[in-house]
C-alpha cells in the first residue's frame, strides 16, 4: 500500500522521475487489485444471502445498477471522463456479477451487429451472450426462460420505430426492464488480406449503405454496394475476399479481426438507436425511470384525447406515442406510449388510473432506469 513518504514529491513541488512515477503506479495498480477481490468476494457474498432467504433469486438489479453508475458520474473529479469511469465499473459489476450467477442474454444477432453492441454495453463482456435471428425468437427465449433477458432495437432517430419490436410486446407479458442509447457509427473494414487499392465491393446491411451514401459516393464511387442482411455477415464476408470492404461497428472489427480503415463515416454523425432491455419480472424505482404503456382505445372520436389528458393534468412528460394495428382486429389499434416517471409515482398512478375506465386495455409494459451510459 502506498504511504505518504511513498508521495512526497507530489506535496515536494518537484518533478518526480519516470521510475517514481511507475513505482507509484505499481503501488496504486496493487491498491486496486485488493479493492476488485474484494469487492468480488462481496458479491459471491450477496448470492449466498440470496440463496439463503430465495430457492429461485433474482441476481441482476437493474435500478440498484443504475443508480451505482449514476452515482459514479456523480463523483468522478476526473481526469477521465465521467463516461469512462462509468464503463469502466460497468465492466466490474459485470464480471462480479458473472460470480454470482451468469447472465444469458439473447439479442438480435448475427454476432458483430448493433443490437450486439448494445448488449455488450449495458451488460458487459462477461454476460452470455446468445444471439438469434428474429426479434420474435429473442421474445421466446426470454419467455421460456432460455435466456434471463433480452435485447432488441426499438427505434432509430433516423429511420424511426422498429414496428416488429412493439407487435411483439401485443402478444407477449414480458416486461421492459431498461434500455440502451446506441450512438451509431458506421466503420469502414478491410481484412488482412484485402487489397486496398483494389477494393471493388463494399458490403453492409441496406440502411447501413443508406447512412452513408455521401460519403461513398465521394469516396467510392465506382465500387459495387451489395446489401446484406446484417452488418455482422458483411464484416464475416470479407475475410475470404481480397477485393472487398464492410461497413460495420467496432464490435465486429474486433470479432472478425478487421481494421479500421476509415473511422464514423455516417452522413448524420448524431444517428443513434434505442434498444430496450427485455426480462420476466418487474423493476423497482431507481430514481430516474421512464414507463412504457400499450394502451388500447375504443373506436371513438376523441378517444387519444381523453387518453392524453390525465397525463397533462399531473405533468407528466411524454416522450413517444407510435400507433399499432391491433390484429387479427379490424381497423383496431393500440398506442404506445413512453413517459418519464415510474408507475409506482404518485402522480402516475392517478393517471393510469383515470385513463383505465377510459379505454379498452391499460397494460404497463416496464417501468425501468433511464439510460445511463
Amino acid at each position: 500500500m502506498a504511504t505518504t513518504d511513498d508521495n512526497d514529491w507530489q506535496n515536494s513541488g518537484l518533478s518526480p522521475s519516470l521510475d517514481q512515477l511507475r513505482q507509484d503506479i505499481d503501488q496504486v495498480d496493487q491498491q486496486i487489485h485488493q479493492l476488485l477481490n474484494q469487492r468480488a468476494r462481496l458479491a459471491e457474498g450477496v448470492a449466498k444471502a440470496k440463496f439463503a432467504t430465495d430457492s429461485n433469486p433474482v441476481f441482476y438489479r437493474p435500478e440498484r445498477e443504475a443508480q451505482v453508475l449514476r452515482n459514479v458520474m456523480a463523483r468522478n473529479e476526473g481526469p477521465l471522463e465521467n463516461e469512462t469511469v462509468a464503463r469502466i465499473f460497468r465492466e466490474i459489476m459485470s464480471a462480479c456479477l458473472a460470480l454470482e450467477a451468469p447472465q444469458t442474454i439473447a439479442f438480435l444477432g448475427p454476432e458483430g451487429t448493433f443490437t450486439h453492441a448494445a448488449a455488450l454495453k449495458h451488460f458487459g463482456h462477461q454476460a452470455v451472450v446468445r444471439p438469434l435471428a428474429t426479434i420474435d425468437e429473442v421474445f421466446r427465449e426470454v419467455e421460456s426462460g432460455s435466456a434471463h433477458y433480452g435485447v432488441v432495437p426499438v427505434e432509430n432517430s433516423s429511420e424511426g420505430v422498429v414496428n416488429h419490436t412493439l407487435d411483439c410486446f401485443i402478444g407477449s407479458h414480458l416486461h421492459v426492464i431498461g434500455e440502451v442509447e446506441l450512438r451509431i457509427h458506421h466503420q469502414f473494414l478491410v481484412s488482412p488480406t484485402t487489397k486496398q487499392d483494389s477494393i471493388t465491393k463494399i458490403y453492409a446491411h441496406q440502411q447501413t449503405l443508406a447512412q452513408c451514401r455521401k460519403w461513398l459516393d465521394a469516396h467510392y464511387p465506382a465500387a459495387e454496394r451489395v446489401a446484406l442482411t446484417s452488418n455482422g455477415e458483411a464484416a464475416k464476408r470479407i475475410r475470404s475476399e481480397w477485393h472487398s470492404a464492410a461497413i460495420a461497428g467496432e464490435t465486429a472489427a474486433e470479432l472478425y479481426n478487421l481494421t479500421v480503415l476509415h473511422k464514423n463515416i455516417e452522413d448524420n454523425p448524431s444517428n443513434t438507436t434505442r434498444f430496450l432491455i427485455i426480462g420476466r419480472e418487474a423493476i423497482a424505482a431507481s430514481g430516474q425511470d421512464k414507463t412504457s404503456l400499450l394502451v388500447a382505445a375504443h373506436d371513438r372520436a376523441g378517444a387519444l384525447i381523453e387518453i392524453l389528458a390525465p397525463f397533462a393534468k399531473h405533468n407528466i412528460s411524454l416522450t413517444s406515442i407510435e400507433t399499432r394495428p391491433a390484429l387479427p382486429e379490424k381497423w383496431a389499434y393500440v398506442f404506445f406510449i413512453d413517459l418519464n416517471g415510474h408507475v409506482s409515482d404518485s402522480n402516475v398512478a392517478a393517471a393510469l388510473e383515470e385513463i383505465r375506465p377510459l379505454v379498452k386495455e391499460v397494460r404497463v409494459l416496464g417501468s425501468y432506469p433511464k439510460a445511463v451510459l
